[in-house]
């Protein structure tokens, strides 16, 4: 157990530190990155892609929001390798003031009526600069939460940084409803989408202060006193462990794809261009769902220490896959309280296979590789899930004219982790610490020890 747990269930201050770091740090992390979702759905196109007219114009801003995917394995690999080696805080720091210095650079963008095709060359740019921080970011979030947790509450200390990811959603469209609120749609097109992007220079500051202020997991510092640290993470993760790298990619998938109908912009981009939809109505609607969501990824993260992490997981999946056709069907009405129901059962649903996953992650690898296999899984799975989820989406009604068509893409994915999850062992309160030999598949079990190794 952690040295700086404590026995009675109290969070310790250091522990509160750390809750608070993981949590306000991921949501400005994740409000830069939805914002641009946002903006995505409503201005994007004619601002930074106008020689592309109409639905195509909407499918290339997507298809940006899914480039930056492709550049979080990298800053997995990268803050994996810095997390292992160096420590999870310094990680926290990096992708933080990354993230931020890229969402605030996109507010301040010309636009392609005045650079022309520098425009969206420098925007995809940014982009890149947002997927590699947010590539890095999970994984050491996550790892600080639950290696400073108690053995007992490992789902619940994990749901803090989860947390900020619908607090991220929720946040950003709170920001982005409010300024189209108070600003014509002439001036919010024109320059009032820019606000949301440049506001996240002070939540950066604020993000800093908080974050630089913890102390380094306690399991990283019982690595580096006993030498224990990994020089070559990544060539020992897909050497010795290949098959739980695709196990966590393939869990993570199925949410991912099916929240990035929520976040990703396409269902704000839909009810507004294809049901004529005022924007601002579904971004309250969109903000109230990411609340049912962030209630429920608290939820999912602290039952999964009763129930374990497995059976967390199915009930997420079995609730998720009961609503994806509902979901389109309430929001084809074009009735916003139908809308309304539509997106907080689904948020809802979201979270109860969100809430546990940083847990899950931390007790399928051992200690001197835990960061990088669980960031470079989150990754791949990102783009393997959610990295194009709007842009397909858009596709397949682009090509059927039916939503049904969305919600099967979505039900195949979501099913496929549901059978990857069966595949896992359940590892719930599986020893944390380095041991001798780990990356080498030490004998743990004649030990009495259940290493997270022994799969």
């Amino acid at each position: 157990m952690s040295t700086s747990a404590s026995a009675s269930g109290r969070m310790t201050p250091e522990q509160k530190r750390v809750a608070g770091a993981t949590m306000v740090g991921t949501t400005v992390e994740w409000y830069d990155y939805f914002i641009y979702a946002n903006a995505a759905a409503l201005v994007l196109a004619p601002q930074f892609f106008t020689p592309a007219e109409g639905s195509l114009g909407s499918i290339i801003a997507f298809a940006t929001v899914g480039v930056s995917f492709l550049f979080r394995p990298l800053g997995a690999i990268v803050m994996g390798r810095v997390g292992d080696k160096y420590g999870r805080r310094a990680v926290l720091i990096i992708t933080l003031v990354l993230m931020g210095i890229g969402t605030t650079l996109v507010g301040l963008l010309p636009t392609y009526a005045t650079i022309g095709i520098w425009a969206p060359i420098l925007l995809i740019f940014l982009r890149i600069v947002q997927g590699f921080s947010a590539g890095g970011e999970w994984g050491g979030a996550a790892l600080m939460a639950v290696e400073h947790a108690p053995d007992h509450a490992r789902g619940k200390f994990g749901a803090f940084p989860q947390l900020g990811v619908p607090a991220g959603m929720l946040l950003a469209s709170a920001v982005t409803a409010i300024i189209a609120a108070v600003v014509s749609p002439e001036q919010f097109m024109a320059w009032g989408w820019r606000i949301p992007f440049l506001f996240s220079f002070v939540l950066i500051l604020i993000g800093y202060y908080i974050r630089q202020r913890v102390e380094e997991s306690p399991v990283f510092e019982e690595m580096a006193k006993t030498k224990q640290t990994e020089t070559a993470p990544l060539s020992t993760l897909f050497k010795k462990h290949p098959k739980k790298v695709i196990q966590a990619t393939l869990v993570f998938m199925g949410n991912n794809t099916a929240g990035y109908m929520l976040t990703g912009g396409f269902i704000l981009g839909y009810a507004t261009n294809k049901l004529d939809l005022q924007a601002g109505d579904i971004l309250n609607i969109i903000t109230v769902g990411s609340l049912a969501w962030l209630i429920s990824t608290w939820i999912g993260g602290v039952v999964s220490d009763k129930i374990g992490r497995k059976k967390m997981f199915i009930i997420g999946w079995i609730l998720l896959l009961i609503w994806l056709f509902p979901l389109f069907l309430l929001i084809e009405t074009a009735n916003l309280a139908w809308i309304t129901v539509s997106l907080v059962v689904f948020g809802a649903f979201m979270g109860f296979s969100y809430g546990p996953l940083p847990a899950l992650y931390a007790e399928m690898f051992p200690a001197r590789i835990r960061l990088s296999g669980s960031s470079i899984s989150y990754a791949l799975g990102s783009v393997v899930g959610g990295a194009f989820a709007p842009t397909i989406a858009a596709a397949l009604v682009g090509k059927f004219d039916t939503t049904i068509a969305v919600s099967t893409y979505l039900f195949i994915w979501v099913g496929a982790s549901l059978v990857a999850t069966l595949t896992l062992k359940d590892r719930t309160g599986v020893d944390l610490y380095p041991h001798e030999g780990e990356a080498e598949n030490a004998d743990l079990g004649k030990r009495g020890v259940a290493g997270p190794e022994n799969l």
